[in-house]
């Protein structure tokens, strides 16, 4: 099997959906011989923020020295982004042989009755295999969809537990108050475990406290209010945090707004509760370099300043929230705003907050079955602003932003993870 036909076999699943259980991954990781069950993990679920988040504590980690395995979704413009150890992707070659493995096992699987896996599912355990081959210290996995029922819940234990945000998101999935969405998030939680969480919102955090009293496990609120930011600019941030009976001054982060800097918080709590626990052995020195290290593509990423152009991968309410507050970091004259959606996305929430804002909406559409049509998405944008170009084509879209952009303007791409990906690629290949 070469690169393409392992991409093909993965990709061939994609007509099952994203079937959510852990019955499915268990059958075919116990054929594989269990790898996740000789890694150490540290678990990221939430709803805005896992990436980031799970970057800060990568960087950290392999400042330290350790060799560290990092599994995210989606990926921005590679598929092997998906599975990296120590900051390279899963080679081709790699990636080849490890899915044909997984190929055989999930064939013997399909003969003897069982269901299929997922892409997801076939993903995951490909990731396994990766990162017990590698030898990882560490395996940092970002959680797919949700967290109790997850594929990479499969594990049977791990260092701890990292919830980020929680709000609103696959309601049709994980349940329409912030409490259902809070319990399936809490589902990473290990008996007798450790969990630190970002502060949630009464109902979200009701659901992670009754969680970890079930499951005898102690729960950490990171203290947010025990930060000062000193400074918040287009290039970052600056602050100071007080832990315990610990002091971290002038904490320099080079990840855009203000989010991004209770983000690396989050990080830095995590690392310094393992380190106390004699988990880890790394220095205040190594944290505080590998936060300033931290590097985070497609979130508030500018490619270019004359005029900025930026792309962020918000795709639900709280993020463009995020990402509209953040736009106040930015000098411009003028707003250009691309945007394409996935259709089943709270659509009218996201464009109500960001479309007023900007002085031209081009609106394209995203590379997927599931995007909304840009015709359909330009009707639902003029309740808030009627200067728009339709573009259905990204890179016809990006010429257009770009062709009537001064260079004292700011272009921003946002609206799905999915489109930024296309837009950073195509963007970086026409400079």
């Amino acid at each position: 099997m070469n690169y393409n036909e392992a991409l093909d076999f993965i990709n061939s699943a994609e007509g099952l959906g994203s079937r959510l259980g852990l019955v499915t991954i268990g059958e075919l990781m116990n054929r594989l011989g269990n790898p996740q069950k000789d890694l150490r993990f540290i678990h990221v679920g939430g709803t805005n923020g896992k990436g980031s988040t799970t970057s800060f504590i990568v960087h950290m980690l392999r400042e330290a020295g350790y060799r560290v395995g990092v599994f995210t979704s989606p990926y921005l413009e590679r598929f092997n982004e998906r599975i990296q150890v120590n900051g390279e992707d899963i080679s081709n070659e790699d990636f080849a042989k490890l899915t044909e493995k997984v190929k055989i096992k999930t064939e013997e699987m399909v003969k003897d009755g069982y269901p299929h896996p997922t892409v997801f599912e076939l993903i995951t355990a490909t990731m396994f295999l990766y990162f017990k081959e590698a030898k990882v210290d560490i395996a940092v996995l970002e959680v797919g969809l949700g967290g109790r029922i997850d594929s990479t819940n499969i594990i049977d234990d791990s260092l701890i537990s990292v919830i980020t945000t929680i709000d609103y998101d696959h309601m049709e999935i994980l349940g329409d108050t912030l409490y259902k969405i809070g319990k399936e998030k809490a589902g990473i939680i290990k008996k007798d475990g450790l969990v630190v969480s970002y502060p949630q919102q009464k109902e979200a955090l009701m659901a992670l406290e009754e969680e970890a009293i079930e499951k005898k496990a102690k729960l950490i609120v990171c203290p947010t209010q025990n930060i000062e930011i000193k400074e918040l600019n287009d290039r970052g941030a600056v602050y100071d945090f007080k832990y315990n009976n610990m002091e971290f001054t002038n904490i320099k982060i080079n990840l855009l707004g203000e989010h991004q800097v209770y983000n690396s918080s989050l990080a830095l709590v995590t690392i310094l509760e393992l380190r106390s626990k004699g988990i880890l052995d790394i220095s205040d020195e190594q944290i505080i370099e590998g936060l300033l290290k931290t590097e985070w593509r497609g979130r508030l990423e500018i490619l270019d300043r004359e005029p900025i152009f930026l792309i962020d991968g918000a795709h639900n309410l709280q993020g463009i929230n995020a990402l509209a507050k953040s736009l106040k970091l930015l000098n411009y004259k003028r707003l250009i705003l691309g945007i394409g959606i996935l259709k089943d996305k709270d659509v009218d929430s996201m464009i109500k907050a960001i479309s007023s804002l900007a002085d031209v909406v081009v609106v394209t559409e995203v590379d997927s079955p599931r995007k909304m049509d840009a015709n359909e998405l330009a009707d639902k944008i003029r309740m808030y602003n009627e200067n728009i170009i339709i573009k259905k084509n990204v890179n016809e879209a990006i010429e257009k932003t770009l062709e009537i952009a001064d260079k004292d303007d700011l272009v921003v791409f946002s609206g799905s993870i999915y489109l930024i990906g296309d837009v950073r690629k195509l963007f970086l290949s026409n400079k």
